[in-house]
């Protein structure tokens, strides 16, 4: 297990627990059920870099202790 800060503009952060094995997708259902939007309408970026819902964070070199940027479309 390993756990992934998500932050968004509005200064809310998240912290999530998942497997490295997850896909981006898994990932974004995880932060829908904490922050009680739909996972449809999240993208998760990194800079200017957007993930893709099908790729695993195994795939994207994803660790412990990743921040991503929570963006809403």
């Amino acid at each position: 297990m390993i756990e992934i800060t998500v932050n968004d503009r509005l200064g809310k952060k998240v912290r999530i627990k998942c497997n490295p094995n997850d896909t981006i997708g898994d990932l974004k259902k995880l932060i829908a059920a904490q922050t009680g939007t739909r996972y449809e309408k999240i993208v998760l970026k990194k800079w200017y870099t957007i993930y893709k819902d099908h790729i695993t964070l195994q795939d994207y070199e994803i660790h412990e202790g990743f921040n991503f940027e929570l963006y809403y479309q």
